[in-house]
């Protein structure tokens, strides 16, 4: 497999993402693409629906002063949409994208596995059989359930459970982010893509987190830090990069210092998407953070979003989609989260 090197000439994406703020009519347009699935990051949230024949994720991630931004994922090909159950899915013969959520219990471990089950059940019968790029917004992240068990722990107990029954089937943890959001209840979405296309990577200055040791949890996060996609001939690949934070081995590092904390998730960033990366991995060509697009920055604290924009301003190109939430991150002691693709 090769990665697309940045100085490689621009090609059409099979499988595209851009931003879209309100007022931005024109960027909205869709000319001569096809949607396979919409996520809007507002001030309010709503069980996934079809809409203009494709799904609509609405997930409460935007507070009173902040701007709500709709992430649109688009495909060459033309898309087929349906609901099964509670998923929202559409496909386009070769990418697979569903939603569903789950809303606010006292404990979520079975629901979670459930859900994750019928949404491989799902992927699998429509010949979509290798996960892609996971998202899991997870409101009252580090709060308590029921059980006096953080919520987010709770919740990898449930994916964990599910990732094992299938072991035989799935191939592998993809990339993932797990974040907090502004909603009681658990908001997921997911892509897929056909057998032989994606390559999950790992970070040379983390453990992978499905090592973590027992003190995050008893059951380990389901992810790798980085999936690559082939698309095929003609279109550029495409690196998913995870939810990625001030964490060094299992460690978090630098707690209560959020510039600093910044500059170590921009340093695994790049690390991870680095040429001597990708060669460990197998992989040819490479990235720099210039190269990120797409990106969204989770912000523990409302008072360190204007040093954390100014750290983000300084690393990525002024083109870049960008947007940032106030959030909870999936650990009291992490102030900031970083994800983005590069193409």
């Amino acid at each position: 497999m090769t990665v697309t090197h940045p100085g490689a000439p621009t090609l059409t994406a099979a499988l595209d993402c851009f931003f879209v703020r309100p007022g931005d009519d024109a960027r909205a347009r869709t000319t001569g693409r096809h949607v396979l699935g919409r996520v809007t990051y507002g001030h309010g949230g709503r069980p996934p629906m079809l809409h203009d024949g494709a799904p609509l994720v609405r997930i409460a991630m935007a507070g009173d002063a902040s701007e709500r931004i709709t992430e649109v994922w688009t495909s060459d090909r033309p898309v087929r949409s349906g609901r099964e159950g509670d998923l929202v899915y559409a496909e386009d013969g070769e990418h697979f994208f569903c939603a569903v959520r789950i809303d606010e219990r006292g404990v979520y471990r079975d629901t979670v596995r459930s859900v994750y089950e019928n949404a491989f059940t799902l992927m699998w019968r429509l010949g979509y059989t290798e996960l892609l790029r996971m998202w899991n917004m997870v409101g009252a992240i580090t709060e308590a359930n029921a059980d006096g068990m953080e919520n987010y722990r709770d919740f990898c107990v449930g994916r964990a459970e599910a990732f094992e029954a299938w072991s035989d089937r799935v191939d592998g943890m993809p990339a993932a982010t797990g974040i907090g959001s502004l909603r009681p209840g658990i908001d997921l979405y997911f892509l897929a893509c056909r057998t032989g296309r994606a390559r999950h990577l790992e970070n040379p200055r983390q453990t992978p987190a499905h090592q973590y040791p027992t003190q995050y949890g008893p059951k380990s996060p389901s992810f790798a830090r980085a999936t690559v996609m082939d698309p095929g001939s003609g279109s550029r690949s495409a690196l998913y990069v995870s939810g990625t934070a001030s964490i060094i081995g299992d460690d978090t590092v630098h707690h209560d210092d959020v510039e600093r904390q910044c500059d170590v998730t921009l340093a695994n960033i790049e690390a991870l998407i680095s040429p001597e990366n990708l060669r460990r991995h197998g992989l040819t060509g490479g990235f720099g953070l210039a190269d990120l697009d797409c990106v969204k920055v989770y912000v523990r604290d409302a008072e360190h979003l204007p040093a954390v924009r100014a750290r983000c301003a300084g690393a990525f190109r002024s083109g870049t989609d960008l947007a940032f939430f106030n959030v909870d991150v999936c650990r009291p002691d992490l102030l900031v989260e970083i994800e983005g693709i590069c193409r």
